[in-house]
């Protein structure tokens, strides 16, 4: 079981408004919940443009410390941006897989929102009535999706998402020499030599680069 959670937050810096889940097992959605959640700070009126979550809304609701015990206890949990959502909440006591990282694995040089691989990768799933994006049910939902596709698609096991997780992710587009601002992907494509070139010639460079570039190179 794989335990797809999500956080709607005051911002970007934390502050739960809201924490919902769903379960996949054998490739089907099941168990969701969602709580709304009084947060430990004002939320931002951009956050709150997005989400649509008020004060009045959260006001009377348990903090996260007493909310969080109903979503603990799965082995794996997997969130788009897991590093974001790993952060905001309390202590998960599991593996964090981030179908974020894992997308830009499987598909680089293409846009990474979980809307937009949604509708990139044309999938299909029925989010329940009255909600809608960026409500955290209904997120789990759309990345439990790309989840069940990432799987299919990849053959990855648990241990091996979130192995790839843990890993530094691909550099998507270069912001130096002469191809600065232009997609790794297409560098890769019409200029391979010039990977090549970097990758025996640069003396310093970051776990992330050093991986896009074994990665484009086929090493």
């Amino acid at each position: 079981m794989l335990r797809v959670i999500d956080t709607e937050t005051c911002g970007l810096q934390g502050g739960i408004v809201e924490i919902a889940s769903v379960d996949v097992v054998d490739g089907v959605i099941t168990n969701p919940m969602s709580h709304l959640v009084r947060p430990d700070r004002p939320i931002s009126p951009q956050a709150m443009a997005i989400h649509r979550i008020t004060e009045a809304m959260v006001a009377d609701k348990p903090w996260i410390e007493e909310i969080v015990p109903h979503y603990q206890g799965s082995a794996w949990y997997v969130a788009h941006n897991a590093s974001f959502d790993s952060r905001v909440l309390p202590e998960m006591h599991g593996e964090w897989i981030c179908t974020m990282k894992l997308a830009r694995r499987l598909w680089p040089g293409i846009k990474y929102s979980n809307m937009a691989l949604y509708k990139s990768r044309k999938l299909n799933v029925t989010p329940p009535p009255g909600l809608h994006h960026h409500r955290a049910l209904y997120d789990c939902y759309i990345t439990a999706a790309l989840l069940i596709d990432i799987m299919n698609v990849s053959g990855w096991t648990p241990d091996e998402m979130a192995d790839i997780t843990g890993r530094p992710g691909l550099v998507t587009t270069f912001s130096f020499g002469k191809y600065r601002g232009k997609p790794v992907a297409e560098v890769a494509q019409d200029d391979p030599g010039y990977l090549r070139w970097l990758f025996n010639n640069l003396d310093r460079m970051s776990p992330e680069l050093r991986l896009t570039l074994r990665h484009y190179l086929g090493e």
